[in-house]
């Protein structure tokens, strides 16, 4: 490795050619990865040795394939539909909705689902949504009817 040092006004400096100071930037990279890996396998031993599930390769890649998280969690769980749906206490047809991605559901019912598969929330996290999202038509009808009721009482 060619180096120089030279002396500025704001103390010495080195000074190497491009070719090695990319090679520098690179294997820093490289050990900042490192390090975030290390932690994220610190962090999934911690998780394991408390009782979070694992999961077969074939269900994380399809997860991280962007398949619906339900229907590939149900699966693996061994259930059909009208036994989760039963679980969680929605229709089959309400559940066929949510793993195509015709309806969201809401958080609520997702933390129901979550613990009926036995697995953390944040796997389900990709389908969960808020309840107007979930069922624009019933909160529009529950905020009409908390508006009736306001005016009915005086508030504005």
């Amino acid at each position: 490795m060619k180096v120089r040092f030279e002396t500025t006004p704001n103390g010495d400096v080195a000074i190497l050619p491009r070719a090695e100071y990319e090679r520098l930037v690179a294997l820093a990279a490289e050990a900042e990865e490192n390090v975030g890996t290390a932690r994220l396998v610190a962090r999934a031993k911690k998780d394991i040795a408390e009782g979070a599930p694992l999961l077969p390769l074939e269900v994380a890649d399809a997860l991280a394939s962007g398949e619906n998280p339900i229907r590939v969690l149900r699966r693996f769980r061994d259930l059909t539909q009208m036994e989760l749906a039963g679980m969680i206490g929605i229709t089959q047809g309400y559940l066929s909705d949510l793993e195509s991605g015709k309806r969201k559901g809401t958080l609520e019912l997702h933390q129901k689902t979550a613990r009926a598969l036995g697995v953390p929330l944040d796997l389900l996290a990709p389908v969960i949504s808020s309840r107007r999202e979930a069922d624009p038509a019933r909160y529009a009808k529950d905020l009409a009817y908390i508006h009736k009721m306001r005016r009915q009482r005086g508030f504005r």
